[in-house]
C-alpha cells in the first residue's frame, strides 16, 4: 500500500509554533496532541499547577531530572537543571 505516512502530530500548526518558540520536539508534540484532543483553551487552563522550578532545591531538581531521563544532570548547576527540565 503506497501512500503518505500519517503524522503522529494532531495539530501541526501549533506544533510548529511551539518548535519556533524553542520548545523540544517531545514537549511540542505533547502539547499539540493534547490541544487537538481537548481543545486549546482546555489545555491552557490545565497548565501552571506545578510549582516554579526556581523554588526547588538542587536535589529536588536532580531527582526530577532523573525521573525523566535527563543525562548529565549530576554535573549541572541549578540554572542548567531548570533549563533542561523546562525544555524536556
Amino acid at each position: 500500500m503506497a501512500g503518505k505516512a500519517q503524522s503522529p502530530i494532531k495539530d501541526e500548526e501549533l506544533y510548529e509554533e511551539l518548535r519556533d518558540e524553542g520548545n523540544s520536539k517531545q514537549k511540542s508534540a505533547r502539547i499539540a496532541n493534547a490541544a487537538a484532543r481537548d481543545g486549546r483553551s482546555a489545555v491552557g487552563k490545565r497548565g501552571g499547577k506545578a510549582g516554579d522550578y526556581d523554588d526547588w532545591t538542587v536535589a529536588e531538581l536532580r531527582s526530577r531530572a532523573a525521573e525523566i531521563g535527563i543525562s548529565g544532570r549530576s554535573k549541572m548547576v541549578k540554572s542548567e537543571l531548570i533549563e533542561a527540565l523546562r525544555n524536556s
